[in-house]
């Protein structure tokens, strides 16, 4: 759990990811189209990415990627920021972040 906090409070965005996750690919696909830069963490790339994996589980993430931090938060899984991206908050929570700027 301590390597997640870690990791997701080094980028003002960070996904963990799997590089054979087709929504994994979505996600950052749209995070780059907003003009945000994240951080990317494959888990089945990393060798404690098992561990993180239980990690990103106990804190709801289910399934576990893609998992989306923003400013060190927990924001949630591929449905979450999809709705936040139709309800037109997930720009502004960039913004605020400093994931991106306007």
């Amino acid at each position: 759990m301590d390597r997640i906090g870690d990791l997701a409070s080094k980028k003002a965005a960070v996904i963990f990811t799997k590089s054979s996750c087709f929504m994994c690919h979505s996600i950052k696909a749209l995070f780059y189209d907003i003009g945000a830069s994240p951080a990317i963490h494959e888990l089945d790339k990393d060798p404690r990415g098992k561990e993180m994996e239980w990690a990103l589980r106990s804190l709801g993430c289910n399934p576990c990627v893609p998992a989306v931090f923003i400013g060190g938060k927990f924001v949630g899984s591929s449905k979450d920021i999809i709705s936040l991206q139709i309800d037109g908050s997930l720009k502004q929570m960039l913004i605020d972040a400093k994931a991106i700027w306007f």
